[in-house]
């Protein structure tokens, strides 16, 4: 590889964070190489990828005989742990939605491996266990627009940090009355009033769950306690996260809502590449950044994460993964809106974890929330 170029697999590259990651990648050639690419299950948007950056591994769950490798030949055919520990791979950013990306996530950080992390679940459901191996020295450079807020502004701190302010859009149904929230259709939820993400997410973002991620993820990542963790409704999306410390100054991180900043943050770190994706801030016409209180009777199902969180264990996976299912039979309009909580609350209750916290015991609950919810649906 060419002295100055980083070699990059990107896990997950077909899905929104995946593809914004390669828009990156491709606005800088000199500076970045496609190593490996993953995807679950678009052969054909993985296979034009495959065929503009020419990675030398390709890992697919349905890699069909005429599949995303056909399109280079010198394109061997992996896993997923075997693209992350390709020796070209210096940088992984890890896509992979959901729990899927707990088990990749650890490879790579125990290969000493920098990760830019997009999954944020990997960090809900295996806090300790990420935590213990970046305590070891693996590097883990959060991509989620919050936790790179937040990594920003304690660049060049001594961390005595005193609170940590996350802030939440509100989602597509901030305004919808709460008596209403019951005939929200899938498609209602899918209108995010300033983000682009995937189908999930969005869901997640509407009933604030991924906002309780968030804030295990920043519990993890920068070891402040959840008491010292606060989140506001902030629907302009301007600020991103703020950072105060102990002598009252606070630092905030603004720019419009954009994936490629955080992502470009993460690619060139430890400099930060020139490239401008979004316009530059122009807060004379924003005029007015305006924040509000959480709303419990709005989003119960914050509280119902940050109960989970607190309890430890294996709770947050048994959580996670109700949710996905959750959200999966919402999509499919099987359930409705506020039937996530209620079947992700049954799911949290019924629970029962073991003893030691490990990844077999994470992954075991993992699978029998997954049951669990299909049974309750």
């Amino acid at each position: 590889m060419a002295a100055g170029v980083k070699g990059i697999a990107i896990l997950g590259s077909t899905g929104s964070i995946g593809r914004q990651a390669l828009e990156v990648v491709r606005r800088f050639p000199e500076r970045f190489r496609v190593v490996g690419l993953s995807a679950r299950s678009n052969l054909a948007l993985l296979s034009r990828q495959v065929e503009e950056f020419c990675p030398a591994v390709v890992a697919a769950e349905e890699l069909a005989g005429d599949g995303a490798g056909a399109r280079n030949p010198l394109a061997s055919r992996a896993t997923v742990l075997e693209l992350v520990a390709h020796p070209d791979a210096e940088l992984v950013v890890m896509a992979i939605p959901g729990a899927a990306a707990l088990v990749p996530v650890l490879h790579a950080l125990q290969l000493r491996k920098r990760v830019a992390l997009a999954s944020k679940e990997a960090v809900v459901i295996g806090g300790a266990l990420v935590a213990r191996e970046v305590a070891a020295g693996a590097e883990l450079l959060p991509v989620d627009s919050e936790a790179s807020a937040i990594w920003q502004c304690l660049r060049g701190e001594e961390r005595d940090v005193a609170r940590l302010i996350l802030t939440a859009s509100g989602g597509p149904l901030r305004s919808r009355p709460v008596e209403e929230l019951d005939r929200v259709t899938p498609q209602e939820a899918l209108r995010h009033p300033t983000w682009r993400m995937g189908e999930k997410v969005t869901v997640d973002s509407a009933t604030l769950m991924n906002k309780a991620f968030e804030v295990m993820e920043a519990h993890w990542l920068f070891g402040v306690p959840w008491e010292r963790i606060e989140v506001v409704v902030h629907p302009q999306s301007i600020v991103h996260s703020l950072v105060e410390f102990q002598d009252g100054s606070v630092k905030a991180q603004l720019a419009y809502p954009d994936m490629r900043l955080p992502l470009q943050y993460a690619l060139f770190y430890p400099q930060r590449g020139q490239g401008q994706f979004t316009e530059r801030l122009d807060l004379v016409r924003v005029r007015r950044l305006t924040f509000e209180p959480l709303d419990p009777a709005r989003y119960p199902a914050f509280a119902l994460a940050l109960e989970a969180a607190r309890a430890g264990g294996t709770y947050p996976a048994a959580l996670n993964a109700a949710d996905e299912v959750a959200v999966e039979l919402f999509l499919g309009e099987r359930i409705g809106f506020t039937d996530i909580l209620r079947l992700v609350r049954r799911v949290v209750d019924e629970h029962r974890p073991g003893s030691e916290l490990s990844l077999e015991e994470i992954l075991a609950a993992d699978a029998w929330a997954r049951q669990r919810a299909r049974e309750l649906a």
